[in-house]
């Protein structure tokens, strides 16, 4: 049954060009149902042998299963989208007959509006760095600036390398490295921050010459996921945040800002780098005229380097 799974993920790794991430979230998903599917015993007491063995019944009782887990609701229409996925995959290829998924209903999900923080609440976190020159201070700087800068999503960040950067142009080449890929304009206050920890900082991080990554850890090796978060965490407590902040937020307070500053809703979608302009609409429920954001010469500016 493992072997069919890794077709699968290869599918969707090379024909349909999925993330890193979602291929990742495909493979635990998948393991989880195999798991669950070895261990179950149906009533006739026979083990299952084979995904042609699986039917409806099977596959709704694995709802079932993870209801009784209290996995949150968004959690378990991701599990169950991947399993669909994964047998309508088997249907298409005719490993497998009908597709047991298919009258199968995913949970509904309400979904949260993205929460931002005010730009005030953004100038004290970008600022928080700024008390000391040291190599971290000057990555920590930089890579905050660049987050609310550019809007763009944790992986992109950490992926970055030094290539990606173009300081002369202020630009920031971002994503997957495929047709995700987009260059997003970047404002002056993060282009410094940038300049400043490519001078003093990086160097004095830096291990291995060879070393593409733009931001690195105190090993020298390429800042991870969990990494950013910490060090946003870190500044979220220094200087008393009291909302809850995550990477995410930043992304989100960079759309909704830009919304609030009368910035085209396709110019946010490209920025971004949503598929659907429907994604990026919602941004628009959470906007506020109110929220202190400008754009200049077509570059978003941050509060904090607005001129009177």
């Amino acid at each position: 049954m493992q072997r069919q799974v890794a077709q699968f993920l290869d599918y969707m790794s090379k024909e349909k060009e999925c993330s890193a991430n979602t291929a990742a979230a495909y493979q635990n998903d998948l393991s989880q149902f195999v798991q669950f599917i070895e261990e179950y015993t149906p009533p006739a007491g026979d083990r299952l042998s084979s995904w042609r063995d699986v039917d409806e019944v099977v596959v709704q009782n694995y709802l079932l299963f993870l209801k009784e887990r209290d996995y949150a609701s968004s959690t378990v229409a991701r599990k169950i989208a991947s399993v669909k996925s994964f047998l309508h995959y088997l249907t298409d290829t005719g490993q497998i007959g009908a597709d047991p998924s298919k009258q199968l209903d995913s949970p509904k999900v309400k979904k949260s509006l993205p929460r931002s923080i005010r730009a005030q609440e953004i100038d004290k976190l970008l600022a928080a760095p700024s008390g000391e020159r040291s190599p971290k201070a000057l990555r920590d700087k930089a890579l905050l600036e660049v987050l609310y800068a550019t809007g763009m999503r944790v992986t992109e960040l950490v992926n970055l390398n030094l290539e990606s950067v173009d300081l002369a142009a202020r630009t920031i080449t971002c994503g997957d490295g495929g047709k995700r890929t987009r260059t997003v304009p970047v404002y002056a206050g993060a282009v410094n921050a940038v300049h400043d920890y490519l001078e003093s900082g990086r160097s004095q991080l830096l291990v291995d010459p060879a070393e593409p990554a733009l931001f690195l850890n105190h090993r020298g090796q390429r800042l991870t996921r969990q990494g950013l978060w910490l060090i946003i965490k870190h500044y979220v407590k220094q200087v008393e945040i009291k909302t809850p902040v995550t990477p995410h937020t930043l992304r989100h307070s960079f759309a909704t800002h830009l919304l609030n500053a009368g910035a085209d809703l396709r110019e946010v979608q490209e920025r971004l780098g949503h598929a659907s302009a429907s994604t990026t609409q919602v941004y628009r429920q959470v906007a506020d005229d109110n929220t202190p954001a400008l754009v200049i010469d077509g570059r978003q500016v941050a509060h904090h380097d607005a001129k009177p």
